[in-house]
């Protein structure tokens, strides 16, 4: 059997971004306050590009039409100045949000996300492999942490609180169980119930080292004595030298004693203040007004004494030597990219306005009562058809982007969610399904408290098609405990 190759031709479509296109998609991501800083790094690095406006009374346009292209026709790329200084390309072009003609500005309001202490350990809860007891168990330990991150109740008196508000009944061994989960919490020594076991936690949880051993044994063997600083009755008794002994007690005494503290000024370090992108006024005449918040952006233009430089270089081409050449180059590099940010950044502006204006639109009765339960079903292919850009743009302006309005401020996927329609074609989204769903908890016999599979059913009467794992998921949302737990 003979054997050979063949050639085949095949065509393939690839599509790639420009530079240009990448840098637009950068900019489009940015929230205001990384915009800001971005504007101003961009600044420093090009000196083509400065900040304020471009003053066209009191500036001479250079027609660079004018030019003959052929003066420079032995450089790599045609330097004509008419690329820079037409009337479209440097506009008199402001980063700064436009006037309300309605009323004054609103004061900016502070907004700031954290995730309290509570919240942080279930969330180490939520990635343990657990089962349904071990998990309310652990949960309720978490709820009986101090400040400190420590356990001061015993567990006898955690197994009556169970079985008399919770309806659970337990033993000191399955407590015991769900204590250690949590004891293998971060940071460690969280769960201890007194201070020795505090500092057992967080040095077993330590690296090897050639003291371990022997911190363990004096926290566990001499606490008394530590405590009470008898250094030479320690010492004495493990047979240990000074200098050994100081390593250790030095390691011991840099353990936290209030782990529960430290994770809360962690958190509180972590806190960040929100500056709204866009800032929506609803007034009493029904109109709604959007901006956009760039009061701290720089005003753009081109550097007028740039663009004079590379204008004189092309003039001078009799005398133009390598350098000369080189620095044309130069000229022409830097003006591109300042103009091509400057575009990019407009581009960013008219895309945000769009979006946003289409959010406006599509959740008008919202923005005009401020009402959460008039917000209708809306994803991103919603906002991708009325605007005529693609979805993954929808998502990038939706993403870490916040709108301060008159009730309040709020991120832009808050706006978004997905819808049921009922049996009637009535369509109804996620958070009004939710706030029936937590109606129907509030006004159900606590002696006798709904199940999941009750809720459910209920929901399907009223024309919901909400199955129990779905309303599972939403009564997690709320916060809302199982039925056995609401008695």
């Amino acid at each position: 059997m003979k054997q050979g190759s063949r050639q085949i031709q095949s065509q393939q479509q690839i599509q790639t971004l420009s530079p240009q296109q990448i840098l637009a998609v950068k900019l489009l991501e940015l929230p205001t306050v990384e915009l800001e800083d971005r504007v101003r790094a961009e600044l420093l690095e090009n000196p083509a590009l400065e900040e304020g406006h471009e003053d066209s009374d009191n500036d001479e346009e250079f027609d660079g039409n004018n030019l003959d292209n052929d003066n420079v026709s032995d450089m790599e790329e045609d330097y004509s100045m008419g690329d820079y200084l037409t009337e479209d390309d440097i506009p008199d072009y402001k980063l700064q949000e436009n006037s309300n003609p309605k009323k004054d500005r609103a004061e900016e309001i502070p907004f700031s996300e954290t995730t309290s202490f509570y919240e942080k350990l279930k969330e180490q809860l939520g990635e343990r492999n657990l089962t349904e007891c071990q998990r309310e168990l652990a949960e309720y330990i978490i709820g009986s942490l101090d400040d400190d991150g420590l356990l001061r109740k015993t567990l006898d008196s955690i197994c009556d609180e169970l079985a008399i508000y919770g309806g659970i009944t337990t033993n000191e061994a399955e407590l015991e169980e769900a204590l250690k989960i949590v004891q293998d919490f971060d940071p460690a020594g969280l769960g201890a119930r007194s201070l020795q076991e505090c500092l057992l936690i967080q040095i077993k949880r330590k690296e090897e080292s050639p003291t371990k051993q022997i911190q363990l044994n004096i926290v566990e063997k001499y606490y008394d004595e530590f405590t009470r600083k008898h250094w030479d009755k320690i010492m004495g008794r493990l047979n240990l030298s000074e200098d050994i002994f100081k390593e250790a007690i030095s390691e011991i005494t840099k353990l936290n004693p209030r782990p529960g503290s430290s994770l809360s000024e962690a958190i509180g370090r972590n806190l960040q203040q929100i500056t709204p992108d866009f800032i929506v006024d609803t007034f009493e005449d029904g109109t709604i007004a959007l901006n956009l918040n760039n009061r701290n952006v720089p005003e753009l233009r081109m550097s007028r004494s740039f663009t004079e430089t590379l204008e004189e270089h092309i003039k001078n081409k009799a005398n133009q030597s390598k350098d000369s050449k080189s620095a044309m180059m130069f000229l022409k590099q830097k003006l591109d990219a300042a103009q091509g940010f400057i575009e990019a950044v407009k581009q960013r502006q008219s895309t945000l306005v769009t979006t946003m204006q289409a959010i406006i639109n599509f959740q008008k009765s919202f923005f005009l009562e401020g009402d959460e339960s008039l917000l209708k079903p809306m994803i991103l292919k919603d906002v991708a058809e009325q605007t005529g850009l693609d979805i993954s743009t929808i998502s990038r302006v939706s993403n870490s982007k916040y709108v301060q309005t008159n009730y309040g401020i709020y991120s832009l996927k808050f706006f978004f969610s997905d819808g049921y329609t009922k049996e009637d074609g009535e369509e109804m989204s996620v958070r009004e399904i939710r706030n029936i769903l937590k109606d129907c908890i509030d006004s159900e016999d606590k002696a006798k408290p709904l199940t999941d599979d009750e809720l459910s059913d209920i929901l399907k009467e009223k024309g919901y098609p909400i199955a129990r794992r779905t309303v599972a998921k939403y009564r997690q949302q709320l916060n809302i405990p199982v039925a056995r737990l609401r008695k």
